[in-house]
């Protein structure tokens, strides 16, 4: 799995977390992606879709 939303091309987030004493650390935040079966170019098919983009409506599902 990518890590990647297909329709908004949402991925990985990188920054730093410190610590309570103040020590920093790499870290990453990833996205929300769920695996549906939308329709793409008129049939459905499985993709890795961010959350925000399945509740704004941007992805039509597949039944």
């Amino acid at each position: 799995m990518s890590r990647r939303c297909e329709i908004c091309n949402k991925g990985l987030a990188f920054g730093v977390q410190y610590s309570h004493s103040h020590r920093k650390t790499n870290r990453t935040w990833a996205p929300n992606l769920k695996k549906v079966k939308a329709i793409v170019d008129g049939t459905p098919k499985r993709i890795y879709v961010c959350t925000r983009c399945l509740r704004s409506g941007k992805v039509q599902r597949a039944l």
